[in-house]
């Protein structure tokens, strides 16, 4: 008799992405005083985490040490898999390349125009672009914050919530994978600070950008966020929601949603 072949059709199974961040045991102190401590926390493509705390409980520090503006004492930070904490210069310059960052102070040079400021960033890197692109890549980042009008102006001209806007403009121009926030609605009124909210959205949903914002602006917080991490104490305290932490009964927690 012959033989039948019984032919298994598989389904492909589709496993899940590697997150584009990944903090592990993450420790740095400034002689006793410990900053973070075996600080842990994974983001994902397209996904958006805030990062809450009080002042001091080192937010900024973890911004810090993940574009490699501090060395920390322990712990591993890969970004698209690779160990940055591991690399040398030049190699950490192409990692920065994919990497966006809103400073709190917008840090716009004031000696220059607008155009010159958006140029910098593609000047510094390692990626060789001709004039006509990076013109087309100026006018694009402008038109995509709304004030393609100001190539030629200066920062002082500008107002407070449009300077912002150019300073993400800046950020921008790479059309990084993933961007970092430092505080980006502090010194705004409420209606500009909701405006760049709406912005960091429409960006993220545009581009599909990643984003890690430390903010303590709960209306930024609310808008922005698809997960929260608590930093206390140097390690991440809790993780989730808005509406997830919001209905926490943990009192290190709800002191961010009860004010």
């Amino acid at each position: 008799m012959e033989k039948t072949k019984t032919i298994l059709n598989q389904s492909l199974i589709q496993l899940p992405e590697k997150p584009v961040l990944s903090v592990r045991g993450l420790s740095i102190a400034f002689g006793s005083n410990i900053v973070l401590d075996d600080f842990n926390l994974d983001l994902n493509k397209g996904e958006s985490i805030v990062v809450l705390g009080k002042s001091g409980s080192g937010k900024s520090v973890l911004i810090k040490c993940i574009i490699g503006l501090l060395e920390p004492d322990a712990g591993e930070i890969l970004i698209f898999g690779e160990n940055v904490l591991e690399m040398n210069h030049e190699q950490l310059d192409k990692v920065r390349a994919r990497l966006g960052f809103l400073f709190q102070s917008n840090a716009l040079y004031d000696s220059m125009t607008v155009k010159e400021n958006l140029e910098f960033p593609l000047r510094r890197h390692w990626i060789r672009i001709e004039q006509q692109q990076v013109d087309e890549m100026l006018i694009e980042a402008l038109s995509n914050v709304g004030l393609a009008h100001t190539m030629n102006m200066m920062p002082s001209e500008l107002s407070g919530g449009m300077r912002k806007r150019i300073a993400l403009a800046r950020t921008l121009i790479l059309k990084p994978e993933i961007i970092l926030y430092d505080e980006p609605t502090t010194g705004l009124d409420p209606i500009t600070g909701k405006e760049i909210s709406d912005l960091m959205v429409e960006i993220a949903d545009k581009y599909q950008t990643s984003s890690l914002i430390i903010s303590h602006d709960m209306k930024c917080v609310k808008r922005t966020a698809d997960r929260i991490a608590v930093l206390n104490k140097g390690k991440c305290h809790a993780l989730g929601t808005y509406e997830e932490l919001k209905k926490s009964s943990d009192s290190l927690v709800k002191q961010f949603f009860d004010t």
